[in-house]
């Protein structure tokens, strides 16, 4: 029960702490810019603009914008600024972030400067009270830029709204009256707001908000005065923490999962089922206070820690899922497995998913894949056929370099392999299946089937150094199998194992 549970995962003792209170990770924005650079652009010409390379575009071009920010609360002596509080500013708050865009496999970024044919204006305001500014740029009665700074007053774990005006992209006059989709990343706060660009409209509306709107560029190839907005929770400067997924039975921290999960009796699973299985084995974790003593027992952890549903004072979550319905249908379909439009799909012995989550805390986040089994689904039988090694040989890992064991494959010994051989690099390998089923691990071909080659010179086929097998002689521009490596006899030349039987026939490699 939940009382249980509480109890598990109340086991973030003094290592699990350190565990969580690594080193920070790079941010994600690709750039970064201060809070009164307010042009969405990476142009140095008349207006804000993202340049695309003027890659010609087809029509009904899909181009992903995806803006990423980052709003940061202000520091007290005390750490970072919570409601109420009245203790000094030490450092004011800050937006930091860009947008980028990307299409026909170009991205480009937009840093935010000022422009000379209008600013794209940041503006960021308090959520639930928009006559509280925190930042906003006017233009005066006299034409010069007016600057209201309150990033001094940005509340950790607030929410507060962020809108960009007149955001414009440059996709090459080349793509002059070209139609185009921009789309918004599913999971980002931001939507298209305001009044579109005359011939622009909506296309698709999620939960209320547009993130996705249809239009012609004009005769530059261009789109200008767009407007995005969206909600920001307020980041803690001061922490930096990660956030880590533990298995909610035994309380450990773990880097990937394993569920097993029950197909129904069309061998039918739903993607929602996929997401609840996850989370009813594991769950998300993050520390949210640095104290200063070293009391390490389970009251301090319980009041450290937060996890996935857990909310702040204002009703904000901590951590958020970021990983949809429709990331997941996204990776099963990318795995070959097909979902219908209601999320059901035929399920196979097992396959693999990952789950993001991210933190509200300070935008720290956590992957974790998940290998799912299916109990009541066979695993399927892999094809195979039993082959001579006709050379000593290692076992090797997919890559085809790193040994998979230190056991050899003996020459003249059974194996049973895949019906057909994989390129690995410049190689030919055979996988090793284990009553019906793939190990991973792979033969050199070469030490099973041989290599043809073709002879330069006429040859004898010795038994040893100084015997010859038999009385053939092997003619100039014959085509003989060798197998795998050669050999280095008494005499200190190399030799070439033929003939796919147990017998001593070797050529010297110097004839081929």
């Amino acid at each position: 029960g939940k009382d249980h549970m509480k109890k598990n995962l109340r086991i973030v003792s003094a290592a699990a702490a350190a565990l969580l209170a690594v080193a920070p990770v790079a941010a994600s924005a690709v750039s970064t810019v201060s809070a009164d650079t307010v042009n969405a652009t990476n142009s140095t010409q008349d207006y804000s603009h993202i340049n695309l390379g003027g890659t010609t575009i087809s029509n009904n071009t899909v181009a992903n914008v995806n803006p990423s920010f980052a709003l940061k609360s202000a520091v007290t002596k005390n750490g970072a600024l919570k409601p109420n509080d009245t203790a000094q500013v030490v450092q004011d708050g800050s937006l930091t972030g860009s947008i980028s865009a990307n299409a026909l496999g170009v991205t480009a970024t937009a840093n935010l400067f000022n422009g000379q044919n209008g600013a794209s204006t940041v503006e960021v305001t308090a959520k639930d009270n928009t006559s509280d500014v925190i930042y906003k740029q006017t233009t005066g009665t006299d034409g010069k830029t007016q600057t209201t700074n309150n990033f001094k007053k940005v509340v950790v774990g607030n929410q507060y709204t962020v809108t960009v005006n007149n955001v414009g992209f440059n996709f090459g006059a080349n793509n002059a009256g070209k139609e185009v989709t921009l789309t918004l990343p599913q999971n980002t706060p931001f939507s298209f707001t305001g009044t579109l660009p005359s011939g622009w409209t909506a296309v698709t509306t999620t939960n209320g908000n547009v993130t996705a709107i249809k239009g012609k560029l004009d005769n530059n190839g261009t789109v200008s005065k767009l407007q995005l907005k969206g909600n920001l929770t307020a980041l803690n400067p001061e922490n930096n923490n990660n956030v880590v997924f533990y298995d909610v039975e035994n309380g450990t921290s773990v880097q990937a999962g394993n569920v097993m999960v029950l197909a129904d009796y069309n061998k039918q699973l739903n993607v929602d089922s996929i997401m609840q299985a996850i989370f009813s084995k594991y769950t998300a974790m993050q520390r949210i206070e640095n104290r200063n003593g070293n009391v390490q027992d389970g009251a301090q952890n319980v009041l450290d820690f937060v996890s996935l549903g857990q909310k702040n004072s204002n009703g904000n979550l901590y951590l958020n899922v970021d990983t949809s319905r429709n990331d997941l249908i996204k990776q099963l379909e990318a795995a070959g497995i097909k979902v219908s439009p209601a999320g059901y799909f035929t399920a196979p012995h097992s396959f693999k998913a990952t789950v993001k989550v991210t933190s509200n805390v300070n935008n720290k986040n956590a992957e974790l894949p998940v290998t799912f089994t299916v109990a009541n689904v066979a695993e399927p039988t892999v094809p195979s056929q039993t082959k001579t090694i006709m050379h000593n040989a290692y076992y090797y890992k997919e890559d085809g370099t790193t040994r998979a064991n230190n056991d050899k494959a003996k020459r003249y010994e059974s194996v049973t392999v895949a019906m057909s051989t994989k390129k690995i690099g410049d190689k030919n390998f055979y996988e090793v299946i284990k009553d019906g089923k793939a190990t991973g691990t792979y033969i050199n071909a070469d030490n099973i089937d041989g290599t043809e080659r073709t002879l330069k010179h006429n040859a004898y086929v010795y038994k040893t150094s100084k015997k010859r097998a038999n009385k053939v002689v092997l003619k100039k521009g014959d085509k003989v199998v060798t197998y795998g490596g050669t050999y280095t006899f008494k005499n200190g030349k190399q030799y070439y194992k033929i003939n796919n039987n147990t017998e001593k026939t070797y050529v010297k490699a110097s004839n081929f």
